[in-house]
């Protein structure tokens, strides 16, 4: 069987892996360079603390990979243990994390409600009284997703996967006898056994041209990388203050990256070649005054010493779109900001919805458009940032 992948981020370059290591001939199809989408602007969270069932077997799924991902891509991707630190001030957001952690622990994951004063020994320059709770999960992480991505692509091309770079797909033309992959610049179009939209923020034009919907919109986020009054040891884990999105985590001599979105309105951003890759000034003074209310190492002298800008690609409910679309069309698009951590379990549910006819790594039965139709009623991810 051949398939086409179009988009190279995490996700379409490790769906295009496990196809290829189970046999298919596949043809990657990025429009520049790889992860020049999202990927290489991910903060690069590996986490297991989701507030739904279907994210948490994702990431309980993921994380058997990125356990074994040196030894089984011989790429070390720089991965750091400390954890994640959920943090609130609401009483009903509390009792919602004690669900969440019990819900979390049926899957095996270690997370656990923490008393903010004992969540300061996890943190030492966390503000304890501003909470009223915290969850912590000590196997949480984070990782470089550039060397990930390439950790991929290394062992795709192993498998005899095509990667074309600088290679724009400009329409998905589903036919009886297969999919024609029209591409641009008048080149010869592709026509392959079936095909994979991964195409990120992208994903809802190249479903357009196939005759098909996706609800996905872009949004900008922010990261600030700075320089903090008093150094973030290393040790700290990731911290969330779920009240209002701000999370810092450590990076090398004592730096931190900073992120969070603070505005009422979260407008769409209607060109995804075209936004401000560079963080707004406004928004960076934002970000380190909220950081400053949730550890003490944000003070007055603090300094940005840099950040960057890029696309989450976001549904309604704040869940991936995973399913085959039209007959031999399958979408991995829509992650919210958990493309890259959840890449490992979704790409092998690509590989198994394109060559079994249905997922079986995770039941992403849940995860089709068909939950937006009607009320729409279905569960809401609560823990993005």
């Amino acid at each position: 069987m051949h398939v086409a992948v179009v988009g190279g981020g995490i996700v379409g370059v490790a769906s295009a892996y496990e196809l290829a290591a189970r046999g298919a001939d596949v043809t990657l199809l990025e429009r520049g360079s790889l992860g020049a989408g999202s990927t290489d602007r991910a903060l690069g969270g590996i986490r297991a603390q989701f507030s739904t069932r279907v994210n948490v077997e994702l990431s309980v799924a993921s994380i058997e990979v990125w356990n074994e991902f040196e030894a089984r891509f011989g790429v070390d991707v720089d991965r750091r243990t400390t954890g994640y630190l959920f943090c609130t001030r609401e009483g009903d957001v509390a009792d919602a994390f004690a669900d969440q952690v019990a819900m979390q622990g049926e899957y095996g994951v270690e997370s656990r409600l923490v008393d903010p004063a004992d969540a300061a020994d996890l943190c030492p320059g966390l503000r304890p009284d501003e909470f009223v709770a915290c969850t912590y999960c000590p196997t949480d992480s984070f990782a470089d997703p550039h060397l990930a991505l390439q950790g991929y692509a290394r062992a795709a091309r192993a498998e005899g996967v095509e990667i074309r770079t600088n290679t724009p797909v400009s329409s998905l033309d589903p036919r009886e006898s297969g999919v024609r992959v029209e591409l641009a610049d008048d080149a010869d179009p592709l026509v392959a056994d079936a095909a994979v939209n991964a195409a990120g923020a992208w994903a809802p034009r190249l479903a357009e041209t196939a005759g098909y919907d996706l609800p996905i919109v872009a949004h900008r986020r922010q990261t600030a990388v700075v320089e903090p009054e008093s150094p973030v040891p290393e040790t700290d884990p990731l911290v969330i203050d779920a009240d209002t999105t701000a999370h810092f985590r450590p990076e090398r001599d004592g730096r931190a990256l900073v992120g969070g979105h603070f505005a009422e309105a979260d407008p769409v951003v209607d060109d995804p070649d075209r936004f401000s890759e560079t963080p707004d000034t406004d928004w960076a003074v934002s970000a380190l005054e909220r950081a400053g209310r949730v550890a003490d190492y944000f003070g007055p002298e603090s300094r940005l010493a840099g950040g960057w800008a890029g696309l989450y690609a976001v549904t309604p409910d704040h869940h991936a779109i995973v399913e085959e679309s039209l007959p031999g069309v399958v979408t991995a698009a829509g992650f919210s900001g958990h493309g890259f951590q959840h890449a490992p379990a979704t790409a092998a549910c690509v590989a198994e919805l394109v060559l079994d006819g249905a997922a079986s790594t995770v039941d992403v039965s849940g995860l089709t458009r068909e939950r937006f139709e009607g009320d729409g009623g279905g569960p809401v991810e609560r823990n993005v940032a």
